[in-house]
């Protein structure tokens, strides 16, 4: 694992093209990667298993690999010995120390790939007809009506689907007390499908049905997009998932009507995501007025997402 790390920070790293032939098949196997994945897929995986297995490394030796393997887009340089230098400016050390937090870099994160690597002692999802491998939202809060595009990659577990059920719950707050209707969502599908039914599973929650363009074996992977509009009563947008996710990418945009507080909810209760005083950590905002969290391997039935408190803020929650 670590030679074959050592080749795949050559040239444009993780950017090369192509990359087959410098992937080895201890790296191949510890990202999943297939026989038949393109250059794009492969890319995707490598990022996927290396960004967080990096991220979770001291500081010097983060920045140092975030560099090597260009995946810190400030160091995504065509030469390996260019991207030594950015983050030898950027540690404030010279370049030869920085080669030396590399290997030792290096070094960790394969320990860290080989352990994760370990086989399971069963199927991932028995008896799941699918799950979500990844899903982005972006949610604007400052427009008129609130708005949410997202973005989401499933895989199929069962021998074969051609549907997906999908749901959006409208929380309302008890001191409303109205029941939502189904034409308080507006849906439109952007790619992947059509969609085919949506009712109301509940006082709150509107379920949907879309319909893939063909159907689709196990272990084939396919993608959506939608674009949901709602007007909703409580601060919060989170991720309940009723089958499981992998990866929950949200970006929320409140614009110039920043919330006094915003929190994190990771793995909490559906009810706590409408308490008043939620426990998570505290975000803040950059000068777009956004926050951007990220969530993996997410357990059906629990919440993840953001809560914030204001007078006038709304939320969401998808499945």
């Amino acid at each position: 694992m670590v030679d074959e790390l050592k080749v795949l920070r050559k040239g444009r790293a993780v950017f090369g093209t192509p990359l087959g032939d410098r992937v080895g098949p201890v790296l191949r196997t510890a990202c999943g990667i297939l026989e038949d994945d393109d250059t794009v897929a492969m890319r995707r995986k490598l990022v996927d298993k290396l960004r967080p297995l990096v991220e979770s490394l001291p500081d010097d030796l983060k920045i140092a690999l975030l560099a090597a393997f260009a995946l810190d887009e400030r160091a995504r340089k065509p030469f390996y010995q260019e991207r030594v230098h950015w983050a030898a400016i950027t540690l404030d050390r010279d370049d030869r120390t920085v080669r030396r937090r590399i290997d030792e870099g290096i070094e960790q994160v394969a320990a860290l790939a080989i352990a994760a690597a370990e086989p399971e002692s069963g199927p991932r999802y028995p008896s799941r007809s699918w799950h979500t491998e990844e899903l982005r939202v972006t949610l604007a809060l400052d427009q008129p009506v609130a708005e949410a595009f997202e973005f989401r990659r499933v895989v199929v577990d069962a021998s074969e689907i051609v549907e997906l059920d999908l749901a959006l719950t409208l929380n309302v707050s008890g001191e409303f007390g109205e029941s939502v209707r189904e034409s308080d969502l507006e849906v439109d599908v952007f790619h992947g499908g059509l969609l085919a039914s949506r009712e109301m599973e509940s006082s709150d929650r509107v379920g949907l049905s879309l319909r893939l363009p063909k159907p689709l074996r196990r272990g084939e992977r396919h993608e959506i997009g939608l674009r949901f509009r709602a007007t909703m009563r409580e601060p919060h947008y989170v991720c309940v998932p009723r089958h499981p996710c992998d990866l929950f990418d949200l970006h929320i945009r409140f614009g110039e009507r920043v919330p006094d507080q915003i929190v994190r909810l990771e793995k909490a209760f559906q009810a706590d995501a409408r308490d008043r005083a939620p426990r998570g950590d505290v975000l803040r905002t950059d000068d777009a007025g956004e926050v951007h969290v990220r969530f993996r391997h997410l357990v059906p039935g629990f919440a993840y997402g953001v809560r914030w408190s204001t007078d006038t803020a709304e939320g969401l929650q998808t499945h």
